[in-house]
């Protein structure tokens, strides 16, 4: 008798949008210990999904209202956000508007993940309770959150994820628990039929280096829980042989084609 494996379903495409750029004056921030005092640009990405006739989102970005601003603006951490292009305008160049997406799934609420939450206020959103809970409470000036960004979330729909969560059960996309950078960061594991599976790994290593000797950033809310959720990420991505995509990385960024260019 032969045994047959069954496969988990496949996105149909994944875009990658140009979310931003976060601007540093030390580096030292994000590699304690090491380059001391030099200033750091950081790419910022934002994920648009297509599954079975459906538009998801991972993260949204910096506000789009920051590209109105001539060099940007220090929102939070003293990092300055710089939008070239605005998300709605990415979304138009794939023909659609942010009316059209239904559904944004949220690594963690710093700005350059969460700017644009009011263009998304009619979706239903999916986040970590330990995150949401952060985010609303009266300690969120300590996570270096900014509550003016995320406010319409308060008349959005939520529904809160305990952990590793399979939002549609069938293994297409996968929400993995990396806390560590804030208290309910997480990650998303998508599933590619031509490309294969695809780690997109949130702020869990904010670049190679980083991840490689496991610098955790003066920022994050518990070191050893970012030491575990790296080694975790790191065993995740050997185990489904994915790819691992570092948001923050620039020089990796620059190799992976943006929208209306997409993966499927």
């Amino acid at each position: 008798m032969t045994e047959t494996t069954t496969r988990p379903a496949a996105i149909d495409r994944l875009y990658v949008l140009n979310a931003g750029i976060a601007v540093a004056p030390d580096r030292s921030v994000y590699s304690p210990g090491r380059w001391q005092g030099e200033p750091v640009t950081l790419t910022c990405n934002a994920y648009l999904i297509r599954r079975a006739g459906e538009w998801i989102l991972w993260d949204t970005g910096i506000d789009d209202a920051v590209a109105a601003e001539s060099g940007g603006r220090v929102i939070a951490h003293n990092i300055r956000g710089i939008v070239v292009r605005t998300i709605a305008c990415q979304l138009a160049d794939i023909g659609i508007a942010p009316a059209d997406v239904s559904r944004v799934i949220l690594s963690h609420a710093h700005f350059d993940h969460v700017g644009n939450a009011k263009l998304f206020r009619h979706a239903t959103w999916h986040i970590q309770r330990r995150e949401y809970d952060a985010m609303f409470g009266p300690d969120y000036q300590q996570y270096g959150y900014a509550p003016e960004l995320y406010a319409d979330l308060k008349q959005a729909r939520v529904e809160l994820m305990d952990g590793d969560c399979d939002p549609f059960g069938d293994g297409a996309i996968k929400v993995i628990s990396t806390p560590g950078h804030t208290l309910g960061h997480c990650s998303l594991l998508v599933r590619l039929a031509k490309t294969g599976p695809v780690l997109l790994s949130g702020d869990v290593a904010h670049d190679s280096y980083n991840m490689e000797h496991r610098c955790v950033p003066t920022m994050n809310a518990d070191a050893e829980a970012t030491r575990q959720s790296m080694a975790r990420v790191d065993a995740l991505v050997r185990e489904e042989r994915a790819q691992l995509w570092l948001n923050h990385d620039t020089v990796q960024t620059a190799t992976i084609p943006h929208a209306p260019a997409y993966f499927d």
